[in-house]
């Protein structure tokens, strides 16, 4: 059972460090009680709904769809307070956390809830030529890859250097990478066909590479061979058993179960393999000498305080929490949220001298999408793939928006995609080096 604590008159100061579902969560629990004092803290000023960030990637879906000043969800909660920061550091005897600049910022009670970022496994020089997907900033530097490439293949006269430029590789086949493998399969099959006349855009070459037996690695053998057959529709060739050993500014090198190696020239390699906890989980290690796991996540107590320390908890996807030895909590949102809104019921059940049972994970299923009419569920109980297991997606997300607007504005763009196949945020907004080195090599191969 968690503990509890004495009342205190005084409003009680919790300091949240990121605003994602975990922490807003707990936000917007803690601001319906005057006897808490809020202060939310994030480098960046908005919320960002991460599962729909590969729409934005391929073009489906503007950055602003997605994402929702913090200011604005919690506008109409006077006790809380939103500071834009990044929390670097914390002082556990003083109970302060450290910001950029310096800035100090005291607390009684500490919610961590900054998340992970991508890992490339040690091999972080990757980066450069396979950027992951973890922020808006990401998103649109894939945007600017995949549009850049079809761009520069249109303009080549070189067959070779066509094909190098339509070549795409994903690493990682969990639900971020089938779902951005089937996103870029949709618009080279579907979406691109008609829009290009030098090159034919359905001749594109996607990979997807995975170390696993099968795609999908956490989902039932059956959904993850409907998840790979409706990938085979949209040209997608799956690539299971094998890994990525090189990448650089020419493609990939892959090796297989049997050790053969094959090097893919490809112009645009994305990653959606790994990930490690952020800066500030190796802050709390550092600080309070608590226990992190082979991915850099802290590990917690069944109340998801750290032990020694019951005024600090960790939630989301930087918490490794595995009770009784059980599978740890999956980084997804229903996680998080969860977590966000038991940290919040636990101090107001200690702030009147009662206790609440240790966290319990509801699980309720997963999805992953794979192009149009074409996705697949595990809802515990059932199984569900195809047209059905879509539209349950749909509405799945729709309802994780955290404001009505944005949902609004989303099924309008989904209804509009759906109709026309037209996705209405293909821009390329910048030329970045990438766009360059693309543009130049075209040219130059049709010298």
């Amino acid at each position: 059972m968690a503990s509890t604590e004495s009342s205190s008159p005084s409003p009680q100061h919790v300091v949240i460090v990121g605003a994602g579902f975990g922490g807003l969560y707990a936000a917007k629990s803690l601001s319906k009680d005057r006897s808490f004092r809020v202060t939310v803290i994030d480098k960046r000023n908005y919320h960002l709904f991460q599962p729909l960030l590969y729409q934005v990637a391929t073009g489906k879906l503007a950055p602003s769809d997605i994402a929702t000043p913090i200011r604005h969800v919690l506008r109409r909660r006077p006790n809380v307070r939103v500071v834009q920061a990044a929390a670097i550091d914390l002082d556990p005897a003083a109970r302060q956390v450290i910001l950029n600049g310096g800035i100090r910022i005291g607390y009684d009670i500490l919610i961590a809830a900054t998340g992970v970022k991508h890992s490339y496994f040690g091999n972080d020089a990757w980066r450069e030529d396979a950027p992951g997907l973890k922020t808006i900033e990401h998103a649109l530097e894939m945007r600017q890859r995949i549009f850049s490439a079809f761009e520069a293949a249109e303009l080549s006269e070189d067959p070779v250097e066509q094909a190098r430029l339509t070549t795409f590789v994903v690493v990682g086949a969990g639900p971020t990478g089938v779902e951005l493998a089937g996103a870029i399969g949709e618009l080279a099959q579907h979406t691109l066909k008609d829009e290009f006349h030098h090159i034919d855009t359905r001749r594109s070459r996607i990979i997807l590479a995975e170390g696993a037996a099968q795609v999908l690695p956490s989902y039932p053998a059956d959904l993850a061979r409907a998840a790979q057959n409706s990938l085979k529709k949209l040209g997608v060739e799956v690539m299971t058993r094998t890994l990525v050993t090189h990448i650089d500014e020419t493609g990939v090198r892959l090796k297989d179960a049997d050790g053969r190696e094959e090097t893919v020239e490809a112009a645009t390699v994305l990653w959606a393999a790994g990930v490690r906890a952020s800066r500030f989980g190796q802050a709390l290690a550092n600080r309070v000498a608590c226990t992190l796991d082979r991915a850099g996540k802290v590990q917690v107590n069944a109340d998801l305080s750290l032990p020694a320390h019951p005024e600090i908890f960790v939630i989301g996807d930087l918490a490794h929490y595995a009770p009784d030895g059980a599978t740890p909590l999956p980084g997804v949102a229903p996680a998080a949220m969860q977590a966000g809104d038991y940290v919040a019921r636990l101090l107001k059940a200690r702030r009147r001298g009662r206790s609440l049972p240790s966290f319990r994970y509801r699980n309720q299923g997963s999805m992953a999408v794979i192009g149009r009419h074409a996705a697949v569920g595990d809802l515990r109980f059932l199984h569900v793939r195809g047209v059905f297991a879509w539209y349950l997606w749909v509405l799945v997300h729709m309802m994780g928006l955290i404001e009505f607007g944005n949902r609004l504005v989303v099924m309008t763009r989904w209804a509009w995609n759906y109709l026309t196949r037209n996705s209405g945020s293909r821009l390329i907004t910048s030329v970045p080096e990438a766009r360059t080195d693309h543009a130049d090599r075209a040219h130059r191969s049709g010298n």
